[in-house]
């Protein structure tokens, strides 16, 4: 039975009709004064009332409708709560998103009988594959739903998204997410962790729950989230922990994760060929994988750029040492960027190609890291310009231009934080191409929401989605935009 729809009224206090007093035994008044002006609500003796919409409840259901149908009946409905989008006002559910559940099949039928929560080992996943499952959303662009579930059986809404990228049994909920996870600190956070915020108080007032993808820099201010949110699961850049209810969200890791809090793997014995995925290395990475690079590095010549390490936090010394192997192999432009892609990786674990020269005297200035040029060897969309992705079309290097195009800076000149004349220079082009809407000043050197929100509506122009139109210009961005 759907619960009756209330209306409010104020009964008057001076009138003697039958309705008028019934409301006055039943109800307390409101706190208007009795001057109040009179209101066009008329009761049957004719008297005039104070005004209306106050405390008094009137009965607008259908005839037939029973106060005392049930314990769960409420007395206020739920019709009067804001309407979220797409969702009928009658048909809201309890929380922000759907509740347990467990994986469905075709048209939506349950397709096992297995209950959320209850599962008594966490089946085991690693980093590399929670990333990697949440881009399946993000490229499929899958609408946001507390109701649906995609064809994966996963519900279609924050929690569904976390259960399918953690690969769990069944659908949690953010109230249960906790239950297969362990709390850690902001300072442990590595990609495939989870930012939550339950509100047991009312989980329907702000409940959320996003991936952690990497820092974006080395300040620890903005992350990448992958998200499922209206209208469709997406991933960009966000300020730490969330854009509200910063106070609110706490930091977790999945307890099947098959790698322990330090990065490692228990049954790892020796170091893995596989690249892990450009997420891992950059301003702001702090795992296993960066010592690992540094190793492999120090093994072909690169040692003269460490003067302590290798260590598991990224440094300038790890950008350096890796342009020179890339310089080393003859790789020049976004080749030779300083971020290790595949083919970097697998020439460096496979022990292929050639090694670092050794320096000559003092030796020429190596060449910048990425900190001020990345943006990788192996792409991700058309530009490669996501904030943890990384593009084939790379840096000219600064003042470097191609059939009268300027020179692409580096992704490093467009993060969080940023401070520059390329911003600027980034900021008039838009506005000169149409697509400064979100300027309410300027646009001047330092890196802002408008000038990401600008660079955005740019790339989706192009016909661009998902990681592609992050709102980071990468090279393909910068020479469209300039051409």
């Amino acid at each position: 039975m759907k619960a009756p729809v209330f209306e409010e009224f104020d009964a008057a206090s001076d009138c003697d009709c039958p309705g008028c007093a019934h409301w006055r035994r039943i109800v307390p008044y409101s706190s208007s004064p009795s001057s109040s002006p009179p209101s066009s609500f008329s009761c049957v003796s004719g008297a005039v009332g104070r005004p209306a919409v106050r405390r008094a409840l009137v009965l607008a259901a259908a005839a037939g409708t029973v106060l005392g149908a049930g314990p769960s009946m409420t007395a206020v409905a739920a019709a009067h709560a804001p309407a979220r989008p797409g969702i009928p006002t009658g048909d809201e559910p309890d929380t922000p998103q759907g509740s347990k559940a467990p994986l469905h099949g075709p048209a939506g039928r349950p397709a096992t009988a297995t209950k959320p929560g209850t599962v008594s080992k966490a089946p085991a996943t690693t980093r590399a594959e929670i990333i990697n499952r949440a881009k399946t959303w993000i490229d499929a662009e899958v609408p946001y739903s507390m109701n649906e579930y995609w064809s994966d059986g996963y519900r279609q809404d924050c929690s569904g998204f976390v259960s399918m990228a953690w690969n769990l049994p069944g659908n949690e909920w953010t109230g249960s997410l906790d239950t297969v996870s362990d709390r850690i600190t902001r300072d442990q956070l590595q990609p495939g962790d989870i930012l939550l915020f339950h509100n047991p108080a009312n989980p329907e007032k702000g409940s959320h729950v996003v991936i952690f993808g990497g820092w974006t820099d080395y300040t620890h201010t903005y992350y990448v989230a992958y998200e499922a949110t209206p209208p469709h699961a997406r991933k960009q850049a966000t300020p730490y922990p969330y854009w509200k209810n910063a106070d609110r969200y706490l930091a977790y890791r999945y307890k099947g994760l098959a790698e322990s809090a330090s990065g490692a793997r228990p049954s790892e014995s020796k170091e893995t060929g596989r690249f892990p995925g450009a997420a891992y290395f950059g301003p702001g990475a702090n795992n296993k994988y960066v010592t690992q690079l540094g190793r492999l590095l120090v093994e072909r010549g690169a040692g003269r750029f460490y003067t302590s390490g290798p260590g598991p936090r990224w440094s300038a010394a790890d950008g350096r040492a890796t342009q020179a192997f890339q310089r080393a192999q003859g790789w020049t432009g976004a080749d030779a960027d300083g971020l290790p892609g595949p083919l970097t990786w697998s020439y460096l674990v496979g022990k292929k190609g050639k090694d670092i020269p050794p320096a000559s005297g003092p030796g020429p200035k190596e060449p910048n890291g990425p900190a001020a040029n990345g943006s990788g060897t192996t792409g991700s969309g058309a530009d490669g310009s996501g904030v943890n992705g990384s593009g084939v079309s790379g840096a000219h290097g600064p003042g470097a231009s191609s059939h009268g195009v300027p020179g692409y800076p580096g992704r490093g000149m467009f993060r969080p934080g940023a401070t520059n004349a390329y911003v600027t220079q980034l900021g008039k082009q838009l506005v000169k191409k149409g697509f400064g809407k979100y300027y309410t000043s300027g646009p001047g050197p330092h890196w802002g929401e408008a000038d990401r929100r600008n660079v955005e509506a740019f790339q989706r122009a192009q016909g661009w989605r998902g990681g592609a139109a992050d709102g980071y210009p990468g090279p393909e961005t910068w020479r469209r935009l300039f051409s």
